[in-house]
Formats: C-alpha cells, sequence, structure tokens
C-alpha cells in the first residue's frame, strides 16, 4: 500500500476514534445526569436475609437466611427482560426469583420461581409461576415431575402457598429493596461498561 494512502486510512481510522469517543462521553454524561437510582438510599429492606452473592461481573444475586426453627431459605434474583412497551412507575424492569426453602433435617428441598414487580409507584408485588418439591439439591433432572402449573391448583392452595412464602420473608419490603437494588446495580454496571470502552478508545489515540 502507498504510504499516501496508508496515512489517509490512519487518518480516517483516528476521526472515526475521536467520533466514537466524543459520543461515549455524551452517553455517560447522560446516564450519570439522569440516573433516578443513584441515590444512596434504598428503598426497602433486606429483613432477615444477608446479601449471599453480589459480584460485580454477575447480573444476579443470592440471598440467604436461616429461621429460628433452622429452615433455611435462599433467593436468587435477576431483572427480567426489558419491556416491549413502555409503562408507567419507577422501575421498568421485573425481577425474576427463585426461592429455595430446606428443612435441616431433609435433603429434599421446595422451589418457587416467582415474579417480582411495581404494582404501582412504590407498592411491589410478586406473582408464584411454579412451585416444585426436590427430592435433593442434585436432582434437577428433566424427567422428574415437578408437580402441575401453579396457575392450575385450587385458588385456595395458591393463597395459602403464597401466604407460606410472605412468611418465609418474601414481602413488600424484601421485593421494593430487591427492585431497587438490581435496578441501581445494573445502572452502575452499565455507566462502568461505558467508561471501560470510553478508556479503551482513548488510549488507542
Amino acid at each position: 500500500m502507498a504510504p499516501k494512502v496508508k496515512e489517509l486510512r490512519k487518518g480516517f481510522e483516528a476521526v472515526q476514534d475521536l467520533e466514537l469517543l466524543k459520543v461515549l462521553k455524551s452517553e455517560i454524561e447522560f446516564e450519570l445526569n439522569s440516573n433516578p437510582f443513584k441515590a444512596d438510599k434504598i428503598f426497602g429492606s433486606l429483613g432477615d436475609f444477608l446479601l449471599d452473592w453480589d459480584s460485580p461481573h454477575s447480573k444476579d444475586v443470592v440471598l440467604r437466611k436461616r429461621c429460628n426453627s433452622g429452615e433455611e431459605v435462599a433467593v436468587s434474583a435477576i431483572l427480567g427482560p426489558a419491556p416491549t412497551h413502555e409503562r408507567g412507575g419507577t422501575f421498568p424492569r421485573d425481577i425474576l426469583m427463585n426461592v429455595f426453602v430446606k428443612k435441616p433435617a431433609l435433603s429434599s428441598m421446595l422451589q418457587f420461581h416467582c415474579r417480582a414487580f411495581e404494582e404501582s409507584i412504590n407498592e411491589p408485588g410478586f406473582d408464584i409461576k411454579s412451585a416444585y418439591y426436590l427430592p435433593s439439591p442434585t436432582c434437577l433432572g428433566s424427567s422428574l415431575y415437578r408437580g402441575p402449573k401453579f396457575s392450575e391448583l385450587d385458588p385456595e392452595l395458591q393463597g395459602s402457598i403464597r401466604n407460606y412464602l410472605i412468611e418465609k420473608g418474601i414481602g413488600e419490603n424484601l421485593i421494593m429493596f430487591l427492585l431497587h437494588y438490581l435496578h441501581k446495580r445494573e445502572q452502575e454496571q452499565y455507566i462502568n461498561w461505558l467508561k471501560k470502552g470510553e478508556s479503551f478508545v482513548a488510549k488507542s489515540e
């Protein structure tokens, strides 16, 4: 390639880098100024739960607590997909939760797959999508009978299972905490990702 062509291509690449750097800086500034979750205050509370897993490189968090009876309750929570249409409220995305309950003398456990959401401003709620009985933590084969669809259960049984989870700590305070914490956490991860991209492009100058 002729030296002149090389210089032209190098100059074009530099312009493209500057353009990308400009857009990255603009996006970072916008997110920092418009972030509704940047306040230090966290809504809701963990209650008796402890934050057992919270890696900055992971999308999910794990909460855990031990009841006075010796039962262990674990909650794995992650933000659900972005909605396909705009909706009101503070929190645009739902939370997908797996709740596990284990008794100290048994290898079996109960697993509940739930969706937590903001019903209206600062009013959280949750639905139970499925309820499983697992003979052991390692018994997760696809052939395992896990029970009928939760929506097909008797309404009274559905209500009792819901109250059972509320009694285990899956209530409004915990759901509000998770809604705020996971949205705030993801926003911080996104801004950090933008800054890493900005740093990389700037160093290629």
